[in-house]
């Protein structure tokens, strides 16, 4: 794979820097629970992450979802906002790429709400690598739409040539694509292979140590 000089790295969190699926489905199954509906599996709930909280919850509630939604993702927020970094972990190697990196510019963009995405990276001690976090929420637009990804551009000055977005999903891949930056996918993460492959990203890796052969 040819190395590209990049100046700012826009990394996804969940799947990507953050393996977070204990945590958000032990917080959709407590929702679950106060409804009396049932339980789902952890890999049904990791189905439906990547595409904001609303949606998350709407799904996992099914032909509950317009009655309850409201109420669901308000108790949601409430349980996970105590439990949403008990079980959380930094994948392998996100430690050292970031510290190898530390020279150039990082920003997060997440579709998660930013109160979470910040809690995770304080708790996990990779806040101080990022110069922007930019959820859901307080971007005001998610992934797949570039908005979020020209914000952090505009807001660090620096150019789409030079810029970079690494996820592990196919809605991050098309945002970069939509936002004219190169994109990087990482296989190890929440988002199905195929997906990713559909999205076409300029370069696929299976280990977040690769990066250190695509950017210079």
């Amino acid at each position: 794979m040819q190395a590209k000089p990049i100046g700012l790295i826009i990394f996804d969190l969940d799947g990507t820097l953050v393996d977070s699926r204990e945590d958000i489905a032990g917080a959709v199954n407590f929702t679950l629970r106060q409804f009396g509906l049932k339980e789902k599996s952890l890999s049904e709930i990791t189905s439906y992450i990547g595409t904001g909280l609303e949606d998350l919850i709407g799904k996992s509630l099914g032909e509950k979802k317009d009655s309850l939604l409201n109420e669901a993702v308000f108790r949601f927020e409430q349980y996970y906002a105590l439990h949403s970094v008990d079980k959380s972990r930094l994948y392998p190697g996100v430690k050292e790429v970031l510290e190898y990196f530390k020279d150039k510019r990082k920003s997060i963009v997440t579709n998660k709400k930013y109160k979470f995405a910040r809690l995770a990276l304080e708790t996990l001690g990779v806040y101080d690598y990022f110069e922007d976090v930019l959820g859901g929420d307080n971007s005001g637009c998610m992934k797949p739409s570039s908005c979020s990804l020209d914000q952090t551009m505009e807001k660090l000055k620096m150019p789409k040539e030079k810029t970079i977005i690494v996820g592990d999903m196919d809605v991050d891949i098309l945002a970069g694509k939509r936002a004219g930056i190169a994109t990087c996918a990482v296989t190890y993460g929440i988002g199905k292979k195929e997906d990713i492959l559909k999205a076409r990203p300029d370069y696929i890796i299976d280990n977040i140590s690769q990066l250190k052969e695509i950017i210079v």
